[in-house]
C-alpha cells in the first residue's frame, strides 16, 4: 500500500498495533474482507478497536486492581515499571509458600512498620 492511500485505520491495525489482516482477523472474528474495508475506510468497530489496543498494548483490564500493570515483551511491567518474567513470578510465590522462620520474623517487623506509618498517616 502507497503512503497516500494509507488511511488512518490502517496506520492504527499495521503500525501502532503490528497486526497482519490475517492476525486481525483472527483477533476481531472478522473476515479477512472486513478487516481490508478497514484499510480501506471504512469505520473498525469500537469492540473491535478496543481487542486491538489491548492486544499490542497489552493492557491488564481486569479492574482498579491491576491498573498500571502491562504485559511488555512476554513480561509482566509493575506500575513501579519493573518487569517480571514467568520464573520471577513463580520463584517468589514458591518462596512465599515455604514460610521459614527468618520470613516469619521480616514479615512480622514489616507489618509492624506499616502500621506505624499507616497511624503517621491517619493524624
Amino acid at each position: 500500500m502507497k503512503y497516500n492511500q494509507m488511511t488512518n485505520n490502517y496506520f492504527f491495525r499495521f503500525y501502532k498495533c503490528g497486526l497482519s489482516v490475517e492476525k486481525t482477523a483472527e483477533l476481531c472474528f472478522k473476515t479477512v474482507r472486513q478487516v481490508n474495508n478497514w484499510d480501506g475506510g471504512a469505520e473498525i468497530p469500537p469492540e473491535c478497536r478496543r481487542l486491538m489496543r489491548m492486544y499490542c498494548e497489552r493492557k491488564l483490564g481486569l479492574g482498579d486492581n491491576w491498573k498500571g500493570f502491562y504485559i511488555v515483551k512476554n513480561r509482566l511491567r509493575l506500575p513501579t515499571g519493573r518487569e517480571l518474567e514467568p520464573q520471577q513470578i513463580l520463584t517468589a510465590i514458591a518462596l512465599l509458600e515455604i514460610e521459614s522462620d527468618s520470613d516469619k520474623k521480616t514479615l512480622t517487623k514489616l507489618m509492624r512498620l506499616v502500621r506505624a506509618i499507616s497511624k503517621i498517616k491517619v493524624i
